[in-house]
């Protein structure tokens, strides 16, 4: 995908993400993150924008922490989630191309500017997922490209860290593909990081999860059960991602 895409993503989604909050209100349970408000998920979206701006905006080559959020609530916390919302989408649409900065993921983009609006299109994206959960079991739909992309990111970026808990005791190999966009991942699981490898490797597999892409995103990402008939072959590797796969 490009940049742009990526930053168009972010400003409908994050759009999105508001007005949703201020459907159910901020006091409102968000299911698919257990023991959280739509309050919580505002300040943590929020923060998460803000702190990505920092990098995108001032060019900062070294981690630094999440900013705090305010303990506001309503109108006012929603007016402070949409005012770092719009300042991050400001600062990626006019960043230039060679932008330096600090990034995590090393493999995930081409460019720290493409890390970026890759990065912040797919959190806001999920925990838009969140704020609707608020409301019912059912999400507004993503494009198949992008929910494949977000896969992506999820198998290739952020379970190939060390910090990933997703392991076995025995080697194990875990195959999933989008049946809308043909895309296939082929991860094998161990005592270390995942290591996924694009395509159908030809390898035997111990459980295949197939379905749309959109399915797959929501359900990797666990905001969705990963089960039913996309599960086939061992169960228990579905129920393991879910267990330990949170990011």
């Amino acid at each position: 995908m490009k940049i742009t895409e990526y930053v168009e993503t972010l400003a409908r989604e994050g759009e999105l993400l508001a007005a949703t909050a201020e459907r159910t209100g901020t006091e409102a349970l968000v299911p698919t993150c257990p023991g959280w408000r739509v309050a919580d998920l505002l300040r943590h979206t929020g923060a998460v924008h803000r702190w990505a701006t920092g990098f995108v905006a001032d060019g900062l080559v070294d981690p630094v922490p999440f900013p705090d959020a305010p303990e506001l609530s309503g109108a006012e916390l929603l007016a402070w989630f949409r005012e770092g919302h719009a300042e991050l989408v400001r600062a990626l649409a006019s960043a230039p191309a060679e932008l330096v900065c600090w990034t995590f993921l090393p493999t995930a983009a081409p460019s720290p500017l493409a890390f970026w609006a890759r990065r912040q299109a797919h959190e806001t994206t999920v925990h838009r997922f969140d704020a609707e959960s608020a409301e019912g079991p059912a999400f507004s739909a993503v494009t198949p490209e992008f929910a494949e992309d977000g896969v992506d990111e999820l198998l290739t970026g952020f379970h190939a860290r060390p910090r990933s808990r997703v392991r076995t005791e025995e080697p194990k190999v875990l195959r999933i593909r989008a049946a809308d966009t043909g895309a296939v991942w082929t991860v094998h699981l161990s005592k270390e990081p995942a290591r996924t490898v694009r395509g159908d490797t030809g390898d035997p597999v111990d459980c295949e999860l197939t379905g749309a892409a959109s399915w797959l995103y929501a359900a990797l990402w666990n905001r969705l059960p990963l089960a039913g008939p996309e599960v086939s072959g061992d169960a228990s590797l579905a129920a393991l991602w879910q267990e330990a796969g949170r990011i």
